[in-house]
């Protein structure tokens, strides 16, 4: 299996696993996986009503750039970058694309 393929079938995987978490405080957001393979973008979305209010919220945007993982957007206190290399996408493959380039070379990760 090529790079590109297994990095897809990984981000599918994470973003399953935390669409099927339920969320007993807000049972009416629902949670939605969005995926755009033809461009190699991938989100995670919350959706729905609660307290009377509209809730959009995305949580994850992953995108596959240069056989390379780009995390575009992380609004969760996970450790995603991490959870990507335990499940087996190489640390230098991982970009922390919401951080400036100029102090990606300071994460660990790869700049580009």
């Amino acid at each position: 299996m090529d790079k590109v393929k297994k990095y897809e079938q990984i981000i599918l995987h994470l973003l399953n696993d935390y669409a099927g978490i339920r969320k007993s405080l807000t049972p009416n957001v629902i949670s939605q996986v969005l995926v755009d393979r033809e461009n190699q973008h991938y989100q995670l979305l919350s959706i729905g009503w609660h307290n009377g209010k509209f809730v959009y919220t995305m949580a994850f945007h992953f995108s596959i750039q240069n056989d390379k993982v780009w995390i575009q957007q992380n609004n969760t206190d996970a450790m995603i970058a991490d959870e990507l290399v335990e499940r087996g996408v190489l640390r230098s493959d991982i970009v922390l694309g919401f951080v400036p380039e100029k102090v990606r070379g300071e994460t660990g990760f790869a700049v580009a």
